[in-house]
């Protein structure tokens, strides 16, 4: 059983989702919140397989407490799905680098959005890995400069190129066709490379990769 709490200002779309989530058998909506600071209690009290949250609410936003959630290391295992109006809004690059795993906008159909709800709680990135791309792509590009690469010192170099390649928003499968690897071997590479980076999911990876100057805006493997 998926657990998700739904954090969003309005009580209409809160019941919404409450109505969609729970009729499917794999979801429990375990607790809804009306802003940033019950979120991020509701996280730490129930610790749920996945937080739905609304990046613009009052008070504490969403921006905020997905910060204060992912900062916590005793809620690691807990991935927040952003919901968005817009599908380039400013705040969602900062939310990605704070550790969410991927975001949604809110007139996403019902069947993908509980798609992407499991697709997150099972540790993977949103289903859109390529619009996940864009939006990094888009706000990397007004960077000044990225930052010194010396946190992949780390990584081997076949870890490097499999996560330039998971920053182009390939799947596991892509990129071992490309570069001549079985599937597990690729899913072993991004996992040691999560772990010795820190990176929540794949789409840390891919924020990483544009911050570090791994890879730039508009390159692709």
């Amino acid at each position: 059983m998926i657990r998700v709490v739904i954090a969003d200002d309005q009580a209409l779309v809160r019941s919404g989702f409450r109505a969609l989530l729970d009729a499917r058998d794999d979801l429990d909506v375990v607790g809804e919140a009306a802003d940033g600071h019950e979120a991020a209690a509701l996280a730490k009290a129930l610790q749920p397989d996945v937080v739905l949250m609304d990046i613009r609410m009052p008070g504490l936003d969403g921006l905020e407490a997905t910060r204060q959630i992912t900062a916590d290391p005793h809620l690691g295992a807990v991935r927040i799905l952003i919901l968005t109006t817009f599908e380039l809004d400013e705040y969602l690059f900062d939310a990605l680098r704070h550790g969410a795993s991927g975001f949604l906008v809110k007139d996403t159909e019902p069947d993908d959005l509980v798609t992407a709800i499991r697709v997150v709680a099972r540790g993977d990135s949103l289903i859109s890995p390529g619009m996940t791309r864009r939006l990094v792509a888009e706000f990397a590009a007004r960077a000044k400069q990225p930052r010194p690469g010396s946190d992949l010192d780390v990584l081997t170099d076949r870890e490097r190129e499999v996560m330039a390649h998971v920053a182009g928003g390939f799947t596991n499968d892509e990129i071992a066709r490309q570069l001549y690897l079985s599937p597990a071997t690729v899913r072993t590479h991004v996992s040691r490379a999560m772990t010795k980076l820190g990176a929540r999911d794949r789409t840390q990876l891919v924020v990483l990769a544009y911050e570090t100057g791994l890879v730039r805006p508009g390159w692709l493997p």
